[in-house]
């Protein structure tokens, strides 16, 4: 098993009066992480997947989840989103079985949002969590091996399956993929044709670390903007995808509405453009190494519940930095490159207008960055 940040995380908010929502994509390790949690603890499993379970818990009353519950401390409801009405329910047991801790997990901060916000507003803890961070998978395998691993993470991303089976990756990857975007998120949205999603996916994959159009997007597969925003968002909140929007405040000719978009794993990314030849043979390698920092910083930002805020810069005079973090007044700016002999420098209008710091991140520093 590879140690996870959030375990100490989720321990302190043990019996704090409230529901522990975990969410992330499948097969990132919630359930491996949770039942570590509860390791030598007495606790009731429920499986959201399970149409029984899920038809009792919709239809249950509070003494009906009393004697579901029974004499146990710890509940782990798994998949919850698939409950219908279960955010009422689980309102029931933090106000009235105040000695039961409830955690609960799910892959789509959409559809739990739908059906666990209004009843848990102010009753619950919420985490997000993601494929293994870099950081926690040196932890676990040490430097040496991490480092020797690198271009290996660039090319099959961080999935548990995929670390722990190695010489399997494509495999594990592909059924990923196929599983979990083509039907999981398909069937979440209630949408019945995958092409236009799968699409939309390739012509982002093809498409990260410069500026998306939707317009473009929206000719190039066939439908109209809208349609192109909306599948975006449900891969937004299906933890498949983030976006990035522009930092604007002082200069004049800074872009301000246009968004990057970034895929939380490399190897889905490369499945879904149908590539893992090696870096030496890729014209996209710092393209890879882009998606590969900015996702483990979004990794780090959200495990350490950080103020930061992210961003890309540009301006229309066609100036750039990859990648620009805020935090209260204080700016910070950093440019990728995987080869560390390149140099890199900041404009100086963003110098004169902002004061940032600056590093240059390469495969030689990118552990101080990721600090």
């Amino acid at each position: 098993m590879i140690f996870r940040d959030l375990a100490a995380n989720l321990e302190a908010k043990l019996h704090k009066g409230k529901v522990i929502v975990l969410i992330g994509p499948r097969q990132v390790g919630k359930t491996t992480l949770i039942n570590f949690i509860l390791k030598g603890k007495e606790y009731l499993f429920l499986d959201g997947d399970d149409n029984t379970v899920a038809e009792t818990l919709a239809h249950a009353n509070t003494e009906i989840l009393k004697s579901i519950i029974g004499n146990h401390k710890y509940i782990f409801i798994d998949e919850v989103q698939r409950i219908p009405n279960i955010g009422l329910k689980l309102k029931i047991i933090v106000d009235q079985l105040k000695e039961v801790q409830v955690i609960v997990s799910g892959s789509s901060s959409l559809d739990i949002n739908n059906v666990t916000q209004e009843p848990l507003t102010g009753r619950k803890f919420e985490f997000h969590m993601f494929p293994v961070s870099w950081k926690e998978f040196e932890n676990s395998v040490g430097y040496m091996k991490a480092q020797q691993q690198l271009e290996i993470r660039l090319l099959y991303g961080m999935y548990p399956d995929v670390i722990n089976n190695f010489g399997a990756e494509y495999e594990i990857l592909k059924n990923l993929v196929s599983s979990y975007l083509y039907k999981d998120i398909l069937a979440l949205a209630g949408i019945r044709k995958s092409e236009v999603l799968e699409k939309i996916l390739r012509a982002l994959a093809m498409q990260v670390g410069s500026e998306v159009s939707y317009n473009e997007i929206a000719q190039l597969v066939g439908v109209d903007k809208n349609t192109v925003n909306n599948y975006i968002d449900l891969l937004e909140k299906s933890f498949v995808i983030f976006r990035l929007t522009s930092f604007s405040k002082n200069i004049r000719n800074e872009i301000k509405a246009n968004k990057k978009i970034y895929f939380y794993d490399n190897g889905v990314l490369n499945m879904l453009i149908g590539n893992f030849n090696s870096l030496a043979l890729r014209q996209d390698k710092g393209a890879l190494w882009e998606n590969f920092l900015v996702s483990e910083r979004m990794k780090q930002l959200s495990y350490s519940q950080s103020t930061s805020k992210p961003y890309f810069w540009r301006t229309t005079t066609q100036q750039e930095i990859d990648y620009v973090e805020t935090n209260a007044d204080a700016v910070s700016a950093f440019e990728f490159k995987w080869a560390s002999i390149k140099k890199a420098k900041l404009p100086k209008s963003f110098i004169e207008a902002y004061q940032p710091s600056f590093l240059v991140v390469n495969q030689e520093n990118f552990r101080e960055y990721l600090k």
